[in-house]
């Protein structure tokens, strides 16, 4: 088994993972994930992964968990398996549905490989004895079997397969763009349900779920404003627009703590996809 069968809404059984993970490069996958950005509350000086600030949406207020080693409060009772099934299918392991503030989609196609280097990198996260806040969500939507309807209506598979024509940086650009990096999660506008409408993929949200918005990413939009495969390259390192203006909001956050992190390769790559998405 090379990936997930994506099973919506409840999820699927997880054959047992026996490669060694990489360290290194669960680590550097980590920071494309967005991991470290979420799931660390930088703003009042918390740990590195033991729990994230809150998430202000319509639907209530979510507190991403503590994700270090901790047997409590963390992942240190989990077993390999049950983390690939949490991050590919969001499914945590009492077997309930994670709520979509978590972009498990986007991890739907992680490869048995890509979980054991993620899971080895975590395993090096010191243990913080931490507890996280219970989600504040009003009626309905604090229940969650409910969410096993919204999975069934609203999710399916991101699409990260190759494209034979393009090159390879378009490629791995798409992998990135579509999938680790999740680009699509604020790009994208949501319906009423809270949901990402496919068909208008990074056309922009005026109304972020955390609040704020994203602009459009289309090729002719971002041309329009004077981008280019390299000044996108160049922002996402270091958060510098073509105006010499700089990212706010929580796009600043994803390059300080996220895509700054990535080589110079995987940037251009996510630039030039970015810059030819049409397909």
């Amino acid at each position: 088994m090379t990936a997930a069968t994506v099973a919506w809404p409840i999820g699927n059984s997880v054959e047992k993972i026996s490669q060694a993970g990489d360290v290194d490069r669960g680590a550097y996958l980590a920071r494309a994930s967005g991991c470290i950005a979420c799931h660390t509350n930088t703003e009042d000086g918390g740990a590195p992964l033991a729990g994230g600030a809150p998430l202000k949406t319509d639907f209530g207020k979510f507190y991403p968990p503590n994700l270090t080693t901790d047997l409590e409060f963390g992942m240190g009772s989990w077993t390999i398996e049950q983390f690939a099934k949490a991050v590919r299918q969001g499914i945590s392991p009492d077997g309930d549905p994670y709520y979509p503030t978590f972009t498990y989609p986007f991890y739907a196609n992680f490869t048995d490989q890509d979980i054991a280097d993620l899971w080895a990198a975590f395993q090096t996260v010191p243990a913080v004895n931490q507890s996280t806040l219970p989600h504040d969500t009003a009626f309905p939507f604090n229940q969650r079997w409910g969410l096993k309807l919204w999975r069934a209506a609203f999710l399916a598979p991101t699409n990260v397969e190759p494209v034979p024509d393009k090159s390879d940086a378009w490629n791995r650009g798409k992998l990135l763009v579509r999938g680790a990096a999740h680009c699509a999660a604020c790009h994208t506008p949501r319906n009423l349900a809270g949901a990402r409408i496919s068909s208008k993929r990074f056309t922009g949200n005026a109304l972020l779920p955390v609040g704020g918005k994203a602009p459009s990413i289309l090729p002719d939009d971002l041309e329009a404003e004077g981008w280019n495969v390299d000044d996108l390259a160049y922002a996402l390192r270091s958060g510098v627009t073509p105006s010499g203006d700089v990212f706010g909001g929580s796009m600043a956050e994803v390059v300080q703590l996220g895509t700054r992190f990535l080589t110079d390769d995987d940037l251009k790559a996510m630039a030039i996809y970015i810059m030819d998405s049409d397909i």
